[in-house]
């Protein structure tokens, strides 16, 4: 496996850093990241190991939601610290205890170099290593857009299966903002009302948000730009 980064410490992943470009076997053949992408969003999850509880429940409910990916121009990846063909054997168990096929690519990385790339090593917990002492993959998601910018990252311990939901929901108010000019607020859903972002004045917000409502300068609501889902 190699990667267009130097090997080493890698950098800060911040918000709005470009994702880390790498080329690596997959269940679906051998990917260059970037390219894979191409124009779509996408979302890279890991896994800390292959053929373990959590890890399977979580595969079977992305398999499950990928209508809902799709219809979101989402593509999605997964990695595990582990080769390719433990996880194609891996994915039979997943069909059958989720009862829907897996179609995304599952990377394989028994090295941990993407893993390392992207930091998803675990540093807390001692009892979370493989029998040589190197730290396991956590469970960390990111949300790349077609930019190949970094728009979401949350990592989760091993002993916790991610809410897949809440992740749409986030992609969601991504691609709100970035076609208008808003934000969303606490527990905003699809459909409820938008936040007109506070880079935008009251005369311009009035012409892009005819009605918009004032409960404070800096809070403004109006509605959802996309209408009901």
């Amino acid at each position: 496996m190699d990667h267009v980064s130097p090997p080493g410490r890698p950098a800060a992943l911040r918000l709005g850093s470009v994702a880390p470009d790498f080329t690596a076997d997959t269940t679906q053949g051998r990917v260059r990241f970037h390219d894979w992408i191409g124009d779509a969003w996408a979302i890279l999850f890991s896994h800390p190991d292959d053929f373990t509880p959590v890890c399977t429940t979580e595969l079977a409910e992305v398999a499950r939601l990928a209508p809902e990916f799709a219809r979101r121009g989402v593509k999605v990846i997964g990695l595990s610290a582990n080769d390719v063909a433990s996880h194609r054997a891996w994915i039979d168990d997943i069909h059958d205890i989720g009862g829907v096929p897996l179609r995304f690519p599952i990377i394989g990385d028994p090295d941990r170099t993407v893993a390392m790339l992207y930091d998803m090593l675990d540093a807390l917990d001692p009892t979370n290593r493989d029998a040589a002492g190197v730290p396991f993959t956590v469970r960390d998601v990111f949300v790349i857009d077609p930019k190949k910018l970094i728009r979401l990252k949350l990592s989760y311990p091993a002993s916790t299966g991610r809410h897949f939901a809440e992740i749409l929901r986030a992609i969601d108010s991504l691609q709100l903002g970035d076609a208008h000019r808003v934000t969303t607020p606490a527990n905003w859903q699809p459909g409820d009302e938008v936040i007109v972002h506070p880079a935008v004045a009251d005369a311009e917000a009035a012409q892009l948000f005819p009605g918009f409502r004032t409960v404070r300068p800096y809070l403004r609501y109006t509605p959802d730009p996309r209408g009901a889902p």
